[in-house]
């Protein structure tokens, strides 16, 4: 038993280490990329082509009138600009957005509220829907919790040359500073829209339309065989089919959308399970088709790191786990201790992700002049203790993509939070129930508590501060998802 444990325990660490490598690889095509803060900005164009934009909406009735109002003022020709918004709500968001959509179309405003009979597909089945309808050669989408610029569309379209299916824009973070959890996200997500996305793309590698806050060019999603409801990230599924058509993605790092980020725990789970079950499911449905192209190796590796990174929480959850008895393995069994030492190289990889995320802190200092220099060092050890604390969540929704079990597409409930003073009690779309997964996250809580206690008797403090922060990453989740 001593040697089953210290030998998963080192595997998942080798793993771990071999996606940190793929991560220092994405890092050094990001700084050798040209930094060129627009480059399309002085493009000229003679003729802007027709555009249609579509905000997919269930029961938002928080933001639904924010999200009108902002993609209406938006600077483009009104008549070269349509909008579609794809409401499939169940609430009164339904009289909410008809009401906005007449008063926009009495100004001159091209838009529609587009209903279906039934919610078939769920976002994508809308998408889809919506497409049937289109005018535009470009297709824009905006998400719920969305607030572009006046000029998204005119900084997003020059960069549309021969061959580009997609241009994906980065996301903004309307109330980063809300909460510590908040900022947490924020964190995570700048290093994604940074590093990883840019690195990606200037290796020429696969990247993926976010599913919100970019553009299409409609003639892509048609040769890619259109949206498929068969996942629950059909942003991601649509992307692989896109490149593996042979269509380019380009990733307009310098244009920003801002967003608003999941403010309760609930909100932040619901996100965080669609994403990581999607991309399992992604993984399942084309992994072998882009092992099996005839593209460079550099490019299926990548491509294999990105459609595997939600698997990275499971490795991190069964690492956690196997830790506390490997104290005992190492107190009683002298030779499995020398080779726990020895695999003590992979945490070098460790470095590499700190590395990683130091960049995208440096590269988002320059896009928001108010974080402070020392952003990095406040915010990843605790970006990782929440990470850590989220693996059991993650971890089951990968176990449920990679085996296949089928659930339905879940929103994440917005709230119209942007200041710290903004409240969202009474909030209705909030469920008020205490889930078994979050008591077991409270019992893991009490289970790396009692390995640091081990350590400490046994005089062995290697694993302190990775059981403490085990215990208060779970602690944190445990009690935010009680306070929710």
């Amino acid at each position: 038993m001593d040697w089953i444990i210290l030998g998963v325990y080192l595997t998942v660490l080798f793993f771990i280490f071999l996606y940190s490598l793929g991560q220092l690889h994405l890092l050094w095509h990001y700084r050798k990329k040209k930094v060129d803060e627009d480059s399309f900005k002085n493009k000229e164009v003679k003729d802007w082509p027709m555009v249609t934009i579509q905000l997919p909406l269930y029961n938002e009735r928080y933001v639904a009138e924010r999200l009108i109002k902002q993609v209406a003022a938006l600077d483009y020709p009104k008549d070269k600009l349509q909008i579609q918004v794809l409401d499939d709500s169940t609430d009164d968001t339904v009289t909410q957005v008809a009401q906005w959509v007449a008063y926009f179309q009495q100004e001159g405003v091209d838009i529609q509220q587009v209903r279906r009979e039934e919610r078939v597909g769920f976002k994508a089945g809308a998408l889809d829907y919506g497409l049937q309808y289109a005018k535009g050669e470009f297709i824009a989408i905006f998400d719920a919790d969305f607030m572009p610029e006046r000029d998204f569309l005119k900084r997003m379209l020059p960069a549309f040359e021969e061959g580009v299916g997609v241009v994906q824009a980065r996301w903004g973070h309307i109330n980063r500073d809300y909460s510590f959890f908040t900022r947490m996200q924020a964190f995570g997500l700048d290093a994604h829209f940074t590093v990883e996305q840019g690195g990606r793309n200037a290796a020429g590698s696969f990247i993926n339309f976010n599913g919100t806050a970019g553009v299409w060019r409609k003639a892509c999603i048609e040769d890619a065989g259109g949206w498929q409801a068969d996942t629950l990230t059909e942003d991601l599924d649509l992307s692989y089919r896109a490149q593996m058509k042979g269509w380019r993605f380009v990733f307009r790092e310098e244009v920003e959308a801002p967003a608003e980020l999941p403010v309760t725990m609930e909100a932040i789970k619901s996100q965080q399970f669609r994403w990581n079950k999607g991309a399992a499911e992604c993984s399942r449905k084309h992994l072998a088709n882009v092992m099996g192209l005839s593209v460079p190796w550099t490019t299926k590796i990548h491509a294999l790191f990105h459609l595997m990174n939600s698997s990275l929480f499971l490795l991190i959850f069964l690492a956690s786990v196997l830790s506390v008895p490997l104290l005992w393995v190492k107190e009683y069994n002298e030779q499995a201790a020398q080779l726990f030492y020895i695999g003590n190289i992979y945490l070098i990889g460790f470095l590499s992700i700190a590395l990683f995320y130091w960049k995208a802190s440096q590269r988002m200092q320059t896009f928001d002049t108010e974080l402070s220099k020392s952003y990095f060092w406040k915010n990843f050890p605790l970006f990782l203790m929440v990470s850590m604390g989220l693996s059991l969540h993650n971890s089951l929704a990968v176990l449920e993509g990679w085996l296949g079990f089928k659930s339905p597409f879940i929103r994440t409930p917005k709230f119209g939070v942007e200041k710290k003073t903004d409240a969202f009690a009474g909030n209705i779309y909030l469920k008020h129930s205490i889930s078994l997964q979050t008591l077991i996250e409270g019992v893991l809580c009490c289970y790396f508590l009692f390995g640091i206690g081990l350590g400490i008797s046994y005089q062995d403090y290697g694993l302190l501060i990775f059981h403490a922060m085990l215990s208060l990453g779970f602690g944190s989740i445990f009690w935010q998802s009680m306070k929710s």
